[in-house]
């Protein structure tokens, strides 16, 4: 019986190794910026957002609860809510378990939270839920071709596949994490830009 073609293990190996410690080590330089930095950072991504997608108002957005030193854009979306456009709604994703698409509950700044699988703050069982329109996403590496670097779960990668009519995806990082290239992998998914605190980038 005839066998089915293999990946070179070791190439694979050495691949999954290459973005490991890429990202391992724009996390530990992440981690280091100070919290006066990080605010001031943060607040420009917030500002270039709003100036460049105004759309954004108006539409069901999700973004991410911060964690390890990611820009904050909870400010943001504080505002947005408060201000209440025709149409907009405040999205955190929850991983329901590994291997899925995420799920996204509204959120408000008084919404009652629980805790995921991984730790972070979600709206509770009780929230609504809905599809995005937009995509805040966190990215430990972008590259010049719009390829993001996550966290290795493909969650977000599963999700973009998944979502009909796809939303604009919009990665969200300090510009230490710009790169030449993330090696992309057949299931990544190209990003539509990437907001840092130096700027835009558009991709496609």
């Amino acid at each position: 019986m005839a066998h089915e073609p293999t990946f070179d293990t070791d190439e694979a190996k050495a691949r999954t190794d290459a973005r490991r410690a890429l990202r391992a080590h724009l996390i530990e330089r992440r981690l280091a910026v100070s919290p006066s930095t990080h605010a001031l950072y943060s607040s420009r991504i917030s500002d270039s957002l709003q100036a460049h997608f105004p759309e954004l108002e108006e539409r069901r957005v999700a973004f991410c609860w911060p964690m390890k030193n990611e820009p904050d854009l909870r400010p943001l979306l504080r505002r947005w809510t408060q201000r209440n456009r025709p149409g907009f709604m405040a999205l955190l994703p929850v991983v329901k378990k590994r291997g899925t698409a995420l799920v996204f509950r509204k959120w408000t700044p008084d919404a009652p939270m629980a805790t995921d699988a991984f730790g972070l703050a979600v709206p509770d069982e009780d929230a609504e839920t809905a599809n995005p329109e937009a995509l805040l996403i966190p990215v430990n590496a972008f590259d010049a071709a719009g390829y993001r670097l996550g966290y290795g779960g493909g969650f977000f990668d599963r999700t973009l596949a998944q979502l009909e009519p796809p939303p604009l995806a919009i990665g969200i990082g300090f510009e230490m994490a710009r790169v030449d290239s993330i090696d992309p992998a057949a299931h990544d998914r190209r990003l539509n830009a990437v907001v840092t605190e130096a700027g835009v980038y558009r991709f496609g």
